[in-house]
């Protein structure tokens, strides 16, 4: 077999078992005259959404074209919205462009995704004019086409293309006044909403709280647990210690904006306001599977509820358990989470200790929170994945496969084949 086949075969089972990543602010970085819009991409936290997203187009502009939009002195969060309707939540390559069945597309944004957007806001219309050039506009603004295709910056098929369009899209709904987040009371809406337990803790921890509010301005989202399910976990939390009830409590925030169209549309780990200034992980992963949006911990899996609020740049829904991080707890929280379970046939006693029969009976040893000194044990961490964001060989199919192709031609060549 030769060579050049050989590294073929092998780079096409590499790329089968990877998602490409993308960072739409080093992408930007190595064009100076769309720093300012790179620039606005980072404050407004739209790069973050930009790059957690598998498929995606981005509609650059220039320096001078952003110079006149700050100009006019908006909000941050007016030009977030108005930026968010040049972010289309799907691929289109210069190819594609050219390509448009019947001429015209009519695109989703992630200003749509904010689930603000009424009718068809939100919606950009790209047509392929005769001769090449390619119009884009937003559904909202009477069918005008007056930005056109600049050039190509960046693709990765199909993953995300960036294009410097000559002009921002128009948008009235877009570009309509935003509140600032300093109308907003945390604590007040979620208590409104039944998460009181919740809010309680968060304004008996003062630094805590401010963490939470000092993050709105920039977009939050939070998950706030149900008092039911907060006053059923309380007699966990009161055995935490002072730190890990302040990881606990962070653990429910996330520092970007997160529409419920959003967590639909997109699965996919994310870091939480724990994960700030520590080590450790601290993370959860989002899964959807149709209407249904669940947070899944390592050990625990809580369900979105309902939402108490969802006006960027703040989101605050409900769920109906505690996220319990890894981090904090040995084992998922079933004593407190789930019904009892039935009780078992009796069987012939084993020698214990009435200390150790008493412990068994309360079920708490075995998700008992981890003392801040404490190793996990060598069992836990066969079980529970890397909290460094590490992965053994044999968690990675694509490795192991590689690996023994790469071996079986080492012995083919040894053996003359």
């Amino acid at each position: 077999m030769g060579t050049g086949i050989i590294l073929t075969m092998l780079t096409i089972v590499l790329l089968s078992g990877t998602v490409k990543a993308h960072n739409i602010t080093k992408i930007l970085e190595s064009h100076p005259d769309l720093s300012v819009f790179n620039h606005y991409l980072s404050l407004t936290h739209l790069a973050s959404e930009i790059n957690r997203r598998q498929t995606i187009t981005v509609l650059a502009v220039n320096n001078p074209v952003m110079r006149g939009l700050i100009a006019k002195h908006l909000s941050i969060y007016t030009i977030k919205n108005i930026l968010s309707l040049h972010v289309l939540a799907d691929y289109f390559g210069v190819a594609k462009l050219h390509q448009i069945t019947h001429r015209t597309a009519l695109v989703s944004t992630l200003y749509q995704a904010t689930g603000k957007a009424d009718g068809t806001s939100g919606f950009v219309n790209i047509t392929n004019f005769r001769g090449g050039k390619v119009a884009f506009g937003a559904e909202d603004n009477g069918g005008v086409l007056d930005s056109f295709y600049t050039r190509s910056v960046k693709e990765k098929p199909y993953y995300i293309s960036v294009i410097q369009i000559s002009k921002l899209l128009r948008s009235p709904e877009a570009e309509a006044p935003t509140p600032a987040p300093s109308a907003y009371n945390l604590t007040e809406l979620m208590t409104k909403k039944g998460c009181k337990v919740f809010a309680d803790l968060l304004s008996a921890t003062p630094a805590v709280e401010k963490t939470f509010i000092d993050n709105v301005e920039g977009g939050l989202t939070v998950f706030c647990p149900i008092d039911q399910a907060m006053t059923k976990f309380m007699p966990k939390y009161k055995k935490l210690t002072a730190a890990k009830k302040t990881s606990l409590l962070l653990y429910h925030g996330v520092p970007v904006y997160n529409s419920i169209q959003m967590l639909k549309s997109g699965n996919g780990e994310t870091n939480t306001l724990a994960t700030e200034g520590t080590a450790k992980n601290f993370n959860f992963t989002v899964q959807n599977a149709g209407e249904v949006v669940t947070l899944e911990t390592k050990i625990s899996k809580s369900t979105i509820t309902g939402t108490v609020i969802d006006e960027q740049p703040l989101a605050i829904y409900t769920l109906d358990t505690v996220l319990k991080p890894r981090e904090l707890f040995k084992v998922a929280d079933l004593d407190l989470d789930s019904p009892a379970p039935a009780p078992a046939k009796s069987k012939p006693k084993s020698k214990k200790s009435k200390h150790a029969a008493s412990s068994d009976a309360d079920g708490d040893d075995d998700d008992e929170a981890e003392s801040p000194d404490e190793d996990s044990s060598d069992e836990d961490d066969l079980v529970a994945d890397d909290t460094a964001g590490g992965r053994r060989l044999s968690d990675n199919p694509w490795a192991t496969r590689c690996v023994v192709f790469l071996a079986s031609l080492v012995i083919a060549g040894i053996i003359g084949l």
